[in-house]
């Protein structure tokens, strides 16, 4: 009996060794090269077609070898933070082997990175960290608990001293977490602020969806969308704003106050910061879904004298590969004709979060 004791805890304590030697050396279905290329790989004996796809504005389609893994090599990428997921015989499919995910509304989306020789303005480095500050709270506007994000900024904790606030929405795939857990704003905060190119802020991510979803394809999506917009403004002017002078040492006037977003994030901050220069005179947005200006910011056009006096900065900036960048060039064509002072920028890239954290760091 001991000899058969022993010889069953010894082949535990193997097993054992096993899975724990599994969680510190995972079989990653990615391998980055030192080129930067990317080889993914899959197994799926039985499946009669795999690709790979992602942020990075290439579909891969992959060859299925003896074993059953099928594979492709992708790039060479510019170093930044890459999602990405497969398809199986046409069905989205996440990364079995690939524990870090993007947090968005549906569907799972997988991250890898692409370092540099030198670090990147999002990657963590040493220097001062912030720290971010995870809010439920209940919206009177909407009729609901929602979250949002608050980033402080090194020290705060230990000061007395009041900050300015950039108020910072994502697009609409994404949640409040998306910002910091991908999109790496606090990351990039600490290393401006450490490099003194820029001067310590509180960001303030809430989730920009007040509404249920609808498919694009959807009769409802344009009603859906303007639903949205206005229940987001009155949640953000009527229960964020308050509660985050409330609870943090900000400096609650509009000088001290920016606000700027993503795709839908966009559209959001620059009808609410255009059409509140009461509240804010930093208003930018980058790729921003732009459906509607001439009737979305008729209030802002009525004095453009007065808003050109009030704006400290209007910033707009878009990839020249975007699918929206028709609807910025458009509206910068709309503020040039009506001489509303502001910035525009086109830039390299897609509708892609490389493109946007480069944005957040300008």
């Amino acid at each position: 009996m001991i000899g058969t004791s022993c010889v069953m805890v010894s082949a535990m304590k193997l097993r054992l060794l096993i899975v724990l030697a599994a969680c510190a050396f995972p079989l990653l279905a990615q391998e980055v090269h030192p080129d930067r290329t990317v080889t993914f790989t899959y197994t799926a004996p039985n499946a009669r077609e795999v690709s790979v796809s992602g942020d990075f504005g290439k579909r891969g389609e992959m060859t299925k070898g003896e074993d059953g893994v099928w594979s492709v090599t992708l790039g060479p990428f510019e170093p930044n933070i890459h999602s990405y997921n497969f398809s199986v015989d046409g069905k989205q499919v996440a990364d079995p082997l690939n524990n870090r995910s993007k947090p968005q509304r549906s569907g799972i989306s997988n991250v890898f990175e692409i370092h540099g020789d030198k670090p990147s303005i999002w990657d963590r480095q040493p220097v001062p960290h912030g720290v971010v500050h995870l809010h439920e709270y209940d919206s009177k506007s909407v009729g609901t608990t929602r979250r949002l994000r608050v980033y402080t900024p090194p020290g705060y904790e230990a000061g007395d001293q009041r900050f300015p606030v950039l108020y910072l929405f994502h697009g609409s795939g994404d949640n409040e977490a998306t910002w910091t857990d991908f999109g790496r704003a606090h990351v990039i905060l600490d290393n401006l602020i450490a490099s003194g190119k820029a001067r310590p802020m509180l960001i303030v991510m809430p989730d920009g969806h007040t509404m249920p979803p609808v498919p694009r394809d959807s009769p409802k999506a344009a009603e859906v969308r303007n639903k949205n917009l206005g229940s987001f403004e009155a949640d953000l002017l009527s229960d964020v704003l308050p509660m985050i002078d409330k609870l943090y040492r900000t400096r609650a006037d509009r000088e001290s106050r920016a606000i700027i977003g993503l795709s839908m994030g966009g559209n959001q901050s620059l009808i609410i910061g255009l059409n509140h220069p009461e509240l804010f005179v930093w208003v930018g947005g980058m790729s921003s879904a732009v459906r509607e200006p001439d009737t979305q910011l008729a209030p802002f056009f009525k004095d453009i004298a007065t808003a050109n006096e009030r704006l400290k900065l209007l910033w707009i900036a878009c990839g020249k590969d975007d699918f929206l960048i028709k609807e910025n060039q458009k509206l910068d064509a709309m503020l040039t004709e009506k001489q509303v002072k502001h910035t525009y920028i086109e830039s390299a890239g897609g509708h892609s979060w490389p493109v946007w954290r480069r944005y957040l760091a300008e």
